[in-house]
């Protein structure tokens, strides 16, 4: 059973969220990809958040956090370390839309589903 175990764990290959590195300080979050150019956001530069669903997975992630500034902005694929971290604190900003995280997470399709407007 060992050389079975071995064969299968030594090929087990990682979930695509895997790849992406999330940085969260207090001014910024930045998010790195080996095959994607680095995007970044200002915290106080946010003026949109969606949730942006694909039909790309399982091979790709296909539910993205997305950030958005005016100029700048950033994905976070769900499942991704650092996701859960921010998702807590925008869910914290007023008016915050969870109707439509509902909707997103019983969602297939390609669609976007706005989670907050900055006023």
């Amino acid at each position: 059973m060992g050389f079975f175990n071995k064969i299968f764990t030594s090929n087990k290959s990682k979930s695509p969220e895997d790849k992406f590195i999330v940085t969260i300080t207090a001014d910024y979050i930045r998010v790195e990809h080996p095959e994607r150019k680095t995007e970044q956001v200002l915290w106080n530069n946010i003026v949109e958040i969606k949730l942006i669903n694909t039909n790309q997975g399982p091979w790709l992630p296909d539910v993205w956090l997305g950030l958005f500034g005016k100029e700048d902005g950033c994905l976070i694929p769900m499942g991704a370390k650092g996701y859960n971290e921010v998702y807590d604190i925008v869910t914290k900003y007023d008016n915050f839309n969870f109707e439509n995280v509902i909707k997103s997470m019983g969602c297939t399709d390609n669609k976007e589903f706005l989670l907050w407007v900055k006023e």
